[in-house]
């Protein structure tokens, strides 16, 4: 969400941004929006000062017994004038504010220009691929085989994108959920949060899903929202606060199923755990004082590295270019994770910074001790990680030539000292 304000006094900066994104001009348009609104606004204040002004003097001439209904009638006049106007008002203001939201937030400076992932940049390389000296399979072949993992049962259940889970694997997913959720509260300072999985309107909308991504949501028949992170709720617990400044940053995390419908997924990832409809993820969400979003969007980069690190799973770490970040961001590093199977770097985990954009739209501020004024806060997120897709990698990486799955060191406490996930354990 933007300060109309500031793209009034600076629509060059507002539309070079935009540019930067692919996107066409719009400072004209919205300032034109806003003055016809302002003017509304103006024309219902001047008759409103005037019928104030007409209301004393018919008060004055009643009190000398003459005639005040002419007046009077002009009054009632002024009454229907000002109704149309604060209607014109009403219904420009919200044209104006539509519009507004609908608009992606602008991208930091130091983020790389370009139109699709093509023009992302490669910051880092961690870890050195598996060298297997057999054709690695992929995560389904793995598990299917296993006699573990069946999208066949899921289609029954529930139609196509879902998957269900049994035994040794069912075990890991929870393994690795618990082993997220005990790293990034006991090392990385994050506040462990149960929020709901459904949510209103107005949460969707202070995070940047709706208006515009209502389609790629599930909604209630009571009008509830499923979840398509815990980005949503987390960055929420925000919105309508007055902060104090030295209680910055909150740090919280969450696991959570995530529900997202994929419309725009049409032929990607049709088999496998990579894009599904339900999924589990461990989110991070950080309310950060304004001038240090820079140095926590790099921490927070970093607390999603290190569960990669511990379970010696190889990775990249890229800066998204301005057409393939999201909506609300306005820097994101992606972390892909390597799949032996597709032989891809695939992602697993975004960190974004979305500036006061998000703040914006929730009215989450900060204020120091003893001021009056108050600033919008930062909001970040991020993946740490999805829990899904490091099940699919770690099946992919720590596949044996048997088929057999061998468990990393660090979750091995998680599964009662299990070693290997073969068939014989199915």
């Amino acid at each position: 969400m933007f300060d109309v304000k500031w793209i009034r006094d600076n629509p060059e900066a507002f539309d070079q941004g935009r540019a930067r994104r692919g996107l066409a001009p719009l400072s004209a348009e919205i300032i034109a929006l806003d003055a016809k609104r302002r003017a509304a606004q103006t024309a219902w204040q001047e008759m409103q000062a005037k019928r104030n002004d007409l209301s004393k003097q018919i008060g004055q001439l009643k009190s000398k017994g003459q005639d005040a209904a002419p007046i009077m009638a002009e009054v009632a006049g002024l009454k229907d004038k000002m109704a149309a106007a604060e209607s014109e008002e009403k219904e420009l203001a919200e044209a104006l504010e539509a519009l507004v939201a609908s608009q992606p937030n602008l991208p930091a400076a130091d983020v790389p220009e370009g139109l699709d992932e093509k023009s992302n940049r490669e910051e880092r390389v961690v870890g050195g691929k598996p060298n297997m000296a057999f054709a690695p399979k992929q995560h389904f072949e793995l598990g299917e085989a296993l006699g573990l993992m069946s999208f066949e049962d899921a289609a029954k259940l529930s139609g196509a994108r879902f998957v269900v889970l049994k035994g040794a694997l069912a075990r890991l997913e929870r393994a690795l959920a618990q082993f997220m959720l005990d790293l990034h509260t006991t090392e990385n300072g994050y506040t462990e949060v149960a929020p709901p999985f459904l949510v209103r309107d107005a949460a969707l909308y202070g995070t940047g899903q709706l208006p515009k991504f209502a389609e790629d949501q599930f909604v209630t028949t009571q009008g509830l929202w499923l979840i398509p992170t815990s980005e949503v709720p987390l960055t929420n617990l925000a919105s309508d606060e007055i902060i104090d400044e030295a209680a910055l940053p909150w740090r919280f995390t969450a696991l959570t199923p995530c529900f997202r419908s994929e419309a725009g997924a049409s032929g990607k990832d049709t088999r496998g755990m990579i894009r599904q409809h339900q999924f589990l993820k461990v989110e991070l969400v950080s309310i950060a004082h304004p001038d240090h979003s820079d140095a926590e969007h790099t921490r927070m980069t970093a607390c999603a590295e290190e569960v990669l690190k511990r379970l010696g799973l190889p990775y990249r770490v890229i800066t998204l270019c301005t057409g393939d970040m999201g909506f609300s961001a306005q820097k994101t590093y992606d972390i892909e994770v390597w799949l032996p199977g597709q032989d891809a770097y695939r992602e697993i985990s975004s960190c974004s910074n979305c500036g006061e954009f998000q703040a914006r739209r929730m009215k989450a501020r900060c204020r120091k001790a003893g001021e009056k004024n108050t600033r919008f806060v930062h909001t970040l997120n991020g993946s740490g990680l999805a829990v899904g897709r490091t099940l699919v990698a770690i099946l992919e990486n720590y596949q044996q030539a048997d088929g057999s799955i061998a468990i990393p060191a660090a979750l091995r406490p998680y599964m009662n000292g299990l070693e290997k996930i073969a068939k014989a354990n199915a």
